[in-house]
């Protein structure tokens, strides 16, 4: 009995200790104690099986895409209630506000990308991942239909379904080419890594030709005209790198190309940067000016061709064509097939991105999100509703608001519809008692309903659509994943604001972007920023304030570690220059 005493305990500790069976190995001295090792953990591995059948099964969410979005949705949501399974035809993350950097070598590819496999090991493989596109999306049977980009001769099909209840849409967008003829063909795009690395080795080529001695002086100038087509963001922080990179490190190495070189960035509207303050949108243009970057605005390009590009000069109406050596196409974001025929499904047909709700829901569809470029949010209108939140708020069916009767329901009015709390900042109103004033500013004890539509009337005009950038990406990823995390708690809990439409309240809390500014580098050591609270920086500060940032952002300690080491190469070694 104490031999098999000790043997009961024995294979416990194993169980709760396995390290510990590499002693028992040593130390053993007959086989029968080994095989009493190997029927207890037999009879302890059948009674997990049999534990964890009897274990509700976990809801599945299908994550399609590994941009801002969806790593930020993986990095928050709690995977202890779901089966996280992740779809996407790159393994990694990129940080794209440092593509530019790339481009010319400022930054290396491999500083700014991260595995998400990386992200996988942390959790302790709590994520399953495949390296596939997702091809086509049956909303009413609940599947994705995806297909491995692998093609290298590999046995078995790349073909498979996913069965799914919960559907997050992260794909990002693809260039808008506006179906200008040739720009498939014929110009470099700025929207993955791939595209910068392409583009580094294009630059080099330019100039690599440009030097031959069989070439004309004519026919050096166009292989070093660099166009860039777009002057948003991308566009002129490319434009910023590629004069740094020429004029700091390729002159020196191909000093006849010195006076020769020309960057020209064409942009549709009357100025670069137009999504910024217009203060900033005037200093890039002056810094451009300085350095010798021409910026012809008011142009529409109509065609590229493999040795010009014609464009439109609005202001006269006539076309012209420009020879060039390497053409950027930087214009904005179109909609994949994948979401087109999606949208089809579900009646969004005329919209250009998928249509959400102030959850992130997309509209005709159950169960399934969209976050990031692929969606925009379809805020809804005061005045839709203004019937209907008058009738909420007129609580003793009198026919009129009293002050009282209007606070009571403000608090959900300005969670419901931020353009509310957007247009009493634009008037400089302090209190919402403020807008039941009548026209000479005298408070009015009540208001009848075409009082109260013509205080709130104007409200709808603060309405605006969200920028398609990271800073909006991430934070929907992380709205997102933490109403993932509350969803059963706020079923019987609901944390939104009144439904004005029906009875009790809004599960969750409406998605609000808030705006922490954006940068805009424009070479030489200097930036421009716009920050909140209508503070605009430029200069050489704001240049080192965005080195801060940008490293501070990185997502794991391993690609913050390899940009600062990137910086601080390029600073004494100048940029690599080889075609690699």
């Amino acid at each position: 009995m104490r031999v098999f005493s000790f043997f009961n305990r024995a294979s416990r500790v194993l169980h709760d200790y396995p390290s510990c069976s590499k002693l028992l190995v040593l130390f053993t001295l007959s086989g029968g104690s080994l095989v009493a090792y190997s029927e207890s953990q037999s009879d302890i591995g059948t009674h997990s099986v049999e534990h964890n059948q009897k274990e509700p099964r976990k809801k599945r969410v299908v994550l399609l895409g590994t941009g801002w979005a969806g790593i930020s949705f993986l990095k928050d949501i709690d995977y202890s209630m779901y089966d996280v399974q992740v779809v996407s035809p790159r393994n990694y993350f990129a940080f794209t506000p440092l593509l530019p950097s790339v481009t010319c070598g400022t930054v290396e590819a491999r500083s700014i990308v991260e595995p998400i496999r990386n992200f996988i090991k942390k959790r302790g493989g709590e994520i399953r991942f495949w390296e596939a596109e997702c091809v086509k999306i049956d909303a009413a049977n609940r599947k994705v239909f995806c297909r491995s980009n692998i093609d290298n001769n590999l046995v078995g099909s790349g073909e498979f379904p996913l069965e799914y209840d919960y559907l997050v849409i992260a794909t990002g967008g693809q260039v808008n080419t506006f179906n200008t003829p040739g720009v498939m063909e014929h110009c470099h795009f700025l929207k993955e890594v791939e595209d910068a690395q392409k583009i580094r080795d294009s630059v080099i080529d330019c100039f690599e030709k440009a030097v031959l001695p069989s070439l004309s002086e004519e026919e050096r100038k166009t292989n070093l005209h660099f166009v860039i087509v777009g002057g948003g963001p991308t566009g002129v922080e490319f434009a910023a790198e590629l004069h740094d990179f020429v004029q700091e490190d390729l002159v020196k190495l191909y000093p006849m190309t010195q006076d020769i070189v020309k960057i020209t960035v064409i942009q549709s509207g009357d100025h670069i940067l137009n999504t910024f303050d217009e203060r900033i949108s005037s200093f890039a243009e002056q810094k451009f000016q300085r350095d010798g970057i021409e910026v012809q605005t008011g142009c529409r390009v109509v065609s590229v061709s493999d040795k010009e590009i014609t464009m439109k000069v609005k202001s006269k109406g006539e076309i012209c064509s420009v020879p060039y050596g390497m053409v950027v196409w930087s214009t904005g974001i179109g909609t994949r097939p994948v979401l087109r025929d999606f949208m089809d499904q579900i009646g969004q047909t005329k919209r250009r991105v998928l249509t959400t709700d102030e959850w992130l829901r997309v509209k005709g569809c159950e169960n399934v999100y969209a976050l990031g470029d692929c969606a925009t949010i379809d805020q809804r209108k005061i005045m839709e509703d203004i019937s209907t939140i008058f009738k909420a708020a007129d609580k003793d069916n009198s026919g009129t608001l009293t002050v009282k009767e209007f606070q009571d329901v403000i608090d959900d009015i300005l969670i419901r519809y931020p353009q509310l709390d957007l247009y009493l900042k634009s008037k400089h109103l302090r209190d919402v008692k403020d807008l039941l004033k009548d026209s000479q500013g005298n408070e009015r004890k009540e208001v009848d309903i075409e009082g109260f539509k013509l205080a709130l009337s104007h409200a709808d005009s603060q309405m605006k659509s969200l920028p398609a950038t990271a800073q909006v990406a991430a934070q929907q990823g992380t709205y997102l994943s933490k109403c993932f995390s509350r969803m059963e708690k706020c079923k019987n809990n609901p944390e939104g604001p009144l439904r004005f439409r029906g009875s009790g309240r809004h599960q969750f809390l409406p998605f609000r972007y808030k705006h922490f500014g954006q940068f805009a580098p424009l070479g030489g050591e200097q930036a421009a920023a716009e920050l909140p609270g209508d503070w605009v920086s430029t200069g050489h500060s704001t240049q080192w304030l965005w080195y801060s940032v940008y490293a501070s952002k990185q997502v794991s300690w391993r690609t913050r570690v390899l940009v600062i080491s990137d910086w601080t190469r390029r600073f004494i070694f100048g940029r690599d220059s080889s075609r690699i």
